[in-house]
Parts: C-alpha cells; sequence; structure tokens
C-alpha cells in the first residue's frame, strides 16, 4: 500500500527525531530514502555523476553532523538537505565553467532524419545554453522545470522568496531565448 505524502513526510521527520537521539537505523532509512533524489539534484547542476556522488553523500554526513540542530517545527526535512546538496552543488560549480555534453546515440524521435537532427540541434544548443546560464539561474530553472519542484519548493531550496525565483526564471528564459535565437535554433 502507498503512504500518501503527508505520512512520508511524518516518517521523515519522525526518523530524523529518532536519529536525532543517536538512532543509526532511523538515520540509515532516511539515507536510504534521500540519497538517490540528492543524488539526482546534484548531478542536474554539477554534470558530473562522481561530484554528484560525493555531493549526495557529503549532504547526508552533514545532515547526520548537524541532527541536532535540525528542528521539524522551523522546516521539512526533504528542503533542508535539498538546500545542503544544492549548496554544495553550487560551490563545487562555482570554479568550473563546463559544458553540458549530450550524448551522440540519441534515438530518433521521429522517422524522418532531418526532424531528428532539428531536435538533436535544439537539445545541444539548449544544454550548452543552460550551462552558460549564471549558477543561480540555472539552479532555479533546473529544480522547476527539470527537476518538477513547486515553486515554493524550489524557492526554499534556494533559499529565496517566491518572487525572487520569478525574476531568476524570467531572465533565465530570456538568456535561453536569445541564446537560441544567436544559433538559429
Amino acid at each position: 500500500m502507498r503512504r500518501t505524502l503527508c505520512e512520508r513526510l511524518e516518517a521523515d521527520e519522525t526518523l530524523m527525531e529518532l536519529a536525532a537521539t543517536g538512532d543509526r537505523a532511523a538515520f540509515d532509512a532516511l539515507c536510504l530514502r534521500h540519497l538517490p533524489r540528492l543524488f539526482v539534484v546534484a548531478s542536474r547542476i554539477t554534470d558530473d555523476p562522481a561530484v554528484a556522488e560525493e555531493i549526495a553523500q557529503e549532504t547526508m554526513l552533514r545532515a547526520w553532523r548537524e541532527k541536532d540542530r535540525f528542528d521539524p517545527a522551523r522546516g521539512r526535512l526533504v528542503p533542508w538537505l535539498n538546500r545542503i546538496a544544492l549548496n554544495l552543488a553550487l560551490d563545487s560549480r562555482r570554479g568550473a565553467k563546463t559544458v553540458t555534453q549530450i550524448p551522440e546515440d540519441l534515438p530518433a524521435l521521429s522517422p524522418d532524419p532531418e526532424v531528428a537532427l532539428a531536435r538533436h540541434d535544439v537539445s545541444s544548443a539548449l544544454a550548452q545554453g543552460l550551462a552558460a546560464l549564471p549558477v543561480r539561474q540555472r539552479a532555479a530553472v533546473l529544480l522547476t522545470y527539470l527537476g518538477e519542484r513547486s515553486g515554493r519548493d524550489a524557492a526554499d531550496i534556494l533559499g529565496i522568496s517566491p518572487r525572487a525565483l520569478e525574476g531568476l526564471l524570467r531572465r533565465a528564459r530570456l538568456f535561453l531565448r536569445d541564446w537560441l535565437a544567436e544559433r538559429s535554433v
């Protein structure tokens, strides 16, 4: 039987409270539940699976170290963990300027090779545009559109107001529109 979102959130908070008392089994259960999602958050920012794996693990290590300071009355566990992962990923990206690599063996979405090539060109240009975005704009786009987060959740993870998130997204969309127009895609 699938648990509702509220039940899962309550279970997370309960596990974290148990972990705060030193219960390793409770913390291990949290790790099993959240490491895959933290890896996805980190990999979308860093574009490097090895670095993303380290960031996900470091996030849980920091959560363990700070387990006594987590207060469920002040905020939910998932945004807290995502914020730690996002900060670590952004820190790792600040010095590196890399272009996202698009696999060459993308399957054709259409039997028409010209349409498939055009889609590949758009995907490649968009990936390069995402990589060229300022770090905070890129994080906002990835969390909101690719991470399928609500605006409030994305804003909480980034530590900004929903209105500030809208500003980041607007600037990112304008940049990407111009980026694609310059490349005639």
